[in-house]
């Protein structure tokens, strides 16, 4: 479960600054996190799948996002200007013209959005990561923040990083594929000072930690992602040619793409099927891929939509409107000895989309889905 964000201790920027003064460098700055545990009965080989996969969307997600605005019962603080919130729009539609498996809407209200956005200059760039997002139900609370105007260079790779760990990218100097040999002093002086202001815990947490080899991007380091900070000399040891600073190049790099397309697969992604009450599908995939199927109930009642294997899964339905899918209930079955089901009245004729997400099986090709 994500913390609540612990406000001014920590100014946050994300990945790069051509626009900005080295002096103001400010960054990104996730919310510490409490790693997630599992019963002894998990496997580390099944702990890793679940822990790889298990920030990500279910394709077909539909992310409604909100920016706050006079009126929504907020601090002013975290209400957007104009101009910010046109370059927020232009950073979801970045990533969205990649051709993914999942879109993105502007809402008109909060109580309809599963990413809410403040812009509060005084609680610096943050956001959630993937589906941590949906542990903030609170519609009056944010699941992102961007501490400073985004209508430069540096605001514009700011909000395509940020949407980034909503997707459920990671901050890639964390990848222990980098082989970043820190002068861990000079970084904790660097981001415990102005502007940041950050205690150790949160350095730690966004820059010196690194992130489990299951859950990075890929196999290699990608210093020009978006998801990477702009380094000052002295704070990188090694590798050698980073030791007077690392300078992303600024917007989505090639691998952040590659990543994104990946996980949320478009036309790529296998064929819709047709879900049949009492007819079990066998779903055919691999860890970290999904599907999903269409349904559409023949009579109005409670329908029961399930999982069967031993497999870890989230399952996802969604009711399919003329504003995108909407999900309409849900269930995460992973570290469990159970199956992901939902139960839920459905109505005759309406169109609904279920989807999964395998995060691990024990047997290949045994994990079927089935509508009773």
């Amino acid at each position: 479960m994500p913390t609540a964000h612990p406000r001014a201790a920590a100014r946050a920027p994300a990945g790069k600054a051509k626009s900005q003064p080295s002096a103001g460098r400010r960054y990104c700055m996730q919310p510490v996190q409490a790693p997630r545990q599992f019963d002894s009965s998990v496997s580390a080989g099944r702990a890793s799948a679940i822990l790889a996969a298990s920030k990500k969307w279910v394709n077909g997600t539909q992310l409604g996002y909100y920016c706050y605005k006079r009126g929504d019962g907020v601090p002013a603080a975290w209400q957007g200007n104009t101009a910010d919130v046109e370059v927020v729009d232009q950073a979801f539609e970045a990533w969205a013209k990649l051709g993914i498996g999942i879109g993105f809407r502007r809402v008109e209200a909060p109580e309809d959005a599963t990413v809410r956005i403040g812009f509060d200059p005084q609680d610096g760039s943050w956001s959630y990561v993937g589906r941590d997002v949906l542990n903030v139900r609170d519609p009056l609370q944010r699941t992102m923040n961007f501490g400073w105007p985004l209508n430069t260079d540096y605001g514009h790779d700011t909000a395509l990083h940020e949407i980034g760990h909503t997707l459920g990218l990671e901050h890639e100097h964390q990848n222990p594929n980098a082989g970043i040999t820190w002068n861990r002093q000079a970084v904790l002086d660097y981001f415990s000072g102005a502007p940041n202001h950050w205690q150790e815990a949160q350095i730690e947490w966004n820059v010196l930690r690194k992130i489990p080899a299951a859950e990075v991007k890929g196999t290699t380091w990608d210093p020009d992602s978006v998801m990477e900070y702009h380094f000052e000399p002295g704070l990188i040891d090694a590798p050698a040619q980073y030791r007077e600073g690392l300078v992303p190049k600024g917007g989505l790099s090639y691998a952040d793409k590659a990543w994104v397309v990946e996980s949320y697969p478009g036309v790529r992604a296998p064929a819709v099927g047709t879900l049949k009450v009492g007819l079990s599908q066998l779903l055919k995939l691999k860890a970290g891929e999904t599907r999903n199927f269409e349904f559409v109930p023949a009579r109005t009642r409670t329908y029961q939509i399930g999982t069967f294997g031993t497999s870890d899964t989230v399952l996802v339905l969604f009711e399919v409107t003329p504003a995108g899918n909407v999900q309409i209930a849900g269930n995460d079955d992973s570290g469990t000895e159970r199956n992901a089901r939902v139960s839920m009245r459905l109505q005759k004729g309406r169109h609904y989309l279920v989807g999964v997400r395998l995060f691990y099986a024990d047997a290949a090709l045994e994990t079927s889905l089935m509508a009773w």
